[in-house]
């Protein structure tokens, strides 16, 4: 079985190779909460229905094709997020739809993407989320919808990361590249682009090329201290920021890796 990586695996390893250790390899828990509202979720799927069934044969849907996808998808929200999400969605579609003169069809909504990559006889399985993706004349848009109410953009390291994997699995699953990754700020209506490239390929390649040595040897996993310290979980393990570090639990599992062989 191939070893799993994410962007979010990977943005942790990146900035603590012992903390990644900590979670993804001996297992412990973390009280970190990950996952969107339920607003947030019903946005999201209301935009994938939108785009996904909209009859592209009409060059332009009106705001009550917006209406009846929200009604879809709201079921099940309390009625001052209906309203807020009504709002979020009549923005979107002034910004976004109307102001065009046609709307083209996505290559795909809410989708998953694989691809894969062999270090060190070690094979790894890419996995990744979008919630569209567009054509462009030379390769691909992958856009990723936001419902938070302020712009918070990630840290170029983490950015580079995410580009870069998602350069990758697309590069494999539909034999094109990754153009540009966009953050859609819904309740703003504001749309941030960052180019990609096949440098964001080569430095992916490179820092999964130095996990699989930690991996394939199990050493190396020293912690780098820095902000993001403040918000570890793990810090009465790590002997960067405690001067008598709990010992790591025995009973936690360490992952099983498997050599990809060619023979």
């Amino acid at each position: 079985m191939a070893y799993q990586i994410s962007a979010t695996k990977l943005q942790a390893y990146n900035r603590c190779p012992y903390a990644y250790y900590l979670r993804y390899e001996r297992k412990l828990t973390s009280n970190e909460f990950f996952g969107s509202t339920a607003l947030g979720t019903a946005l999201h799927q209301a935009l994938a229905q939108c785009h996904r069934d909209w009859n592209y044969q009409d060059p332009l849907p009106d705001v009550r094709w917006v209406h009846h996808c929200w009604a879809q998808n709201s079921i099940g929200l309390t009625a001052n997020q209906i309203a807020e999400g009504t709002e979020i969605l009549e923005n979107y579609y002034r910004t976004f739809i109307a102001s065009e003169t046609s709307i083209h069809q996505p290559l795909a909504v809410e989708g998953k993407i694989h691809g894969f990559l062999q270090v060190e006889n070690l094979e790894f399985l890419i996995v990744g989320r979008y919630d569209r993706l567009d054509f462009l004349e030379d390769g691909l848009e992958l856009i990723d919808y936001k419902s938070s109410k302020e712009i918070k953009l990630p840290d170029d390291s983490e950015l580079d990361v995410q580009i870069g994997l998602y350069y990758v699995a697309l590069e494999q699953t539909y034999g094109q590249s990754l153009k540009c990754l966009s953050l859609l700020f819904l309740r703003l209506g504001e749309k941030i682009q960052f180019e990609a490239g096949p440098e964001d390929k080569e430095h992916v390649q490179e820092m999964i090329s130095n996990l699989a040595v930690r991996l394939r040897y199990d050493r190396g996993w020293e912690p780098t201290p820095g902000s993001h310290c403040d918000r570890c979980t793990y810090t009465r393990y790590c002997p960067a920021v405690n001067r008598d570090p709990q010992p790591i639990p025995e009973a936690t599992s360490k992952s099983q890796l498997q050599l990809a062989l060619n023979l």
